[in-house]
């Protein structure tokens, strides 16, 4: 357990201060000769106590140091860990405005906050590319441009329903950079249908495994005519590294009945139409109460798929009293192998109206029952 600093209530006159009013003093000399810039990232054991001496925050009393992009923290350390090098400790005396303020809430600490911090390593952020696309980039049908830095040794490329694994990083054409893998814990595997960055998608299906590009890509095409609060005017600049890639499945087509349940379907008192689509091998029907794992694909009545366990893959399991009131009632008709498509209208499914991303009105569901927990 740390002991609580003797100068904990206020910066003794021999540390030193920063125009911010960030005080600080060494307590042990480090063996390193470079000190971080506020984009890299930073391996420390610290402790964190208020001036009344009560600890708020320790990685050493957990027994782990702990890592983090140094512009991803509270103003002092970003300031502080700057002055640094590796293996050195020392005291800080951060006053509220570079912390948390003066009555954060939260649970946060409040007021002038007192660290010592031991910086344990640097990891170098990455440098930037050419910030403005070269006359040689490539222009792309959406607007963005792009260039490849280096050639991949693979001969295929991923198509719009694959997952791909890929190291990114992501720049202001000020050369800032906003986001990357490397402070990230490495790469990342994103379907390509996700990729919410306009433009970085159809770049990437013109790569193959192994290649290394930079795409510049203009703020209208990244993220729409209305760019969000906090995204660069300008646009991005982003390093994609392709590493590999998963095949997709292909979505499923929409139901030819998908405006509206058939004149055969099963309807319940409650206004749920069902289709049997092929008999289960299972006798047994699941309860409420049980868990069940299934296999879905699901649509408005416009024949929008909105949802798909079959695309991504992956069967989904949840217990059956915890979803839309459509699939706990519409479950429980079904035994185990069987297919079945359902027409839910609004008032058991998300309303006409829900917001937050759900699909409203009436959702048309196929559904494999596959197992059952008890």
């Amino acid at each position: 357990m740390p002991e609580t600093p003797t100068d904990v209530k206020a910066a003794p006159d021999d540390a030193s201060k920063t125009a911010s009013g960030l005080a600080s003093k060494v307590l042990s000399k480090g063996s390193g000769a470079e000190h971080p810039s506020a984009a890299d990232t930073v391996t420390v054991h610290y402790s964190g106590w208020t001036t009344d001496g009560k600890m708020f925050d320790s990685s050493v009393k957990r027994g782990e140091p702990t890592s983090f992009p140094l512009n991803g923290v509270i103003k002092g350390w970003t300031e502080g860990l700057q002055l640094m090098v590796e293996g050195e400790k020392r005291r800080f005396w951060i006053p509220a405005a570079l912390a948390y303020g003066e009555n954060p809430g939260g649970g946060r600490p409040g007021g002038t906050l007192v660290f010592d911090v031991e910086l344990i390593s640097i990891k170098k952020a990455p440098k930037p590319p050419e910030l403005t696309a070269p006359a040689d980039a490539q222009k792309a049908a959406s607007g963005a441009s792009f260039k490849t830095v280096s050639k991949g040794s693979g001969t295929q490329s991923p198509k719009s329903i694959d997952t791909v694994q890929v190291n990114l990083s992501l720049w202001s054409p000020e050369g800032q950079l906003l986001q990357s893998t490397d402070q990230e814990g490495g790469p990342a595997n994103i379907p390509l249908e996700k990729f919410r960055i306009g433009g970085l998608s159809e770049a990437i299906q013109t790569m193959v495994t192994g290649e290394k590009r930079v795409v510049w890509i203009p703020a209208n095409v990244a993220f729409g005519p209305t760019p969000p609060p906090g995204v660069p005017a300008a646009g991005i600049v982003v390093q994609v590294e392709l590493l590999s890639f998963k095949a997709g499945v292909p979505p499923p087509a929409a139901p030819s009945d998908v405006a509206a349940a058939p004149g055969d379907a099963e309807k319940t008192a409650s206004g749920l139409a069902s289709k049997l689509l092929s008999k289960g091998s299972g006798k047994d029907h699941p309860k409420a109460t049980d868990t069940v794992t299934v296999h879905y694909s699901g649509w408005t009545t416009d024949g929008k798929l909105f949802d798909s366990s079959v695309t991504r893959g992956e069967p989904t399991s949840f217990g059956l009293n915890q979803v839309i009131k459509g699939w706990t009632e519409g479950v429980q008709l079904m035994v185990k192998g069987e297919k079945r498509r359902f027409w839910i209208p609004a008032g058991l499914a998300y309303g006409d109206n829900p917001g937050g991303g759900a699909p409203s009105g009436t959702l048309v569901f196929d559904i494999e029952l596959l197992d059952i927990k008890k």
